[in-house]
């Protein structure tokens, strides 16, 4: 990390966890009380998740720069039309966060799970790092926290886990299904037919856990086998236990 230019902000990425405001770190909670520009993604109309979780920890004398999506689900996300709307929107929310940090702001933008895990946050990371100091503030990830809002023991002894994300196509989701011996399915959304069919056909169903909202107001945990329908929000995951080593197991 390259220091900031005399007398330049510093750009805190701060992660907030999975969805309930009390599993942020106290170092989260001091730098989101202090930091004078607070900002956050969310949707066009929408308050945006992030900023939900922030509510009880913002000092009221922030300055909020929310930094709102073109899209979201609107155009897949290969589209040609989908990545010249987000680099634009990326480079934008960059040039909005540098004017704060070379007037000598600080800014702390505030992101769901972890910053350096599947996060927004990354891309402008990339763009800013070198110009300015940046510390990252490790977050609660979606998964931990869905995972433990359902009691699901992962991994045992040597068991592998796969993240996988349910954008991948039919066959690439049922080859790592079948090969490894735990996983967690992130961007479940309009995939989780697919998603569903690539699990049947890894023999995983009777072990898979599907979780909406983990952590959050609006938790729902149940089997797949239950889940019947194919709609899923955008924070929802499905969690395949790992058997290894279990107690009883070990000779």
């Amino acid at each position: 990390m390259s220091a900031s230019p005399h007398g330049a902000g510093r750009l805190f990425g701060v992660g907030l966890g999975p969805g309930d405001p009390e599993l942020l770190t106290v170092k989260a909670t001091k730098i989101i009380g202090a930091a004078p520009v607070v900002a956050y993604f969310a949707k066009k109309g929408a308050r945006g998740n992030a900023r939900r979780i922030v509510d009880r920890w913002l000092s009221g004398a922030s300055l909020e720069l929310p930094l709102l999506y073109p899209l979201t689900t609107e155009l897949y996300f290969c589209d040609p039309a989908y990545v010249a709307q987000l680099k634009s929107f990326y480079a934008e929310a960059t040039e909005s966060i540098a004017a704060h940090l070379s007037e000598g702001r600080d800014v702390a933008l505030v992101c769901e799970g972890d910053p350096l895990f599947y996060g927004s946050f990354m891309h402008l990371y990339v763009r800013l790092k070198d110009r300015f100091a940046v510390e990252v503030v490790p977050g609660v990830s979606g998964m931990s926290g869905c995972w433990s809002a359902a009691r699901a023991p992962m991994t045992w002894g040597d068991d592998v886990l796969s993240v996988l994300p349910g954008t991948l196509d039919f066959a690439a989701l049922s080859r790592h299904l079948r090969s490894c011996d735990a996983a967690v399915i992130i961007k479940i959304g309009a995939n989780l037919a697919k998603i569903r069919a690539a699990i049947l056909e890894a023999g995983r169903c009777e072990r898979a856990i599907y979780v909406e909202h983990g952590t959050g107001e609006a938790q729902k945990i149940l089997p797949l086998t239950e889940k019947t329908d194919d709609s899923a929000p955008y924070f929802s995951m499905i969690l395949i236990p790992g058997q290894g080593r279990r107690p009883g197991s070990v000779q």
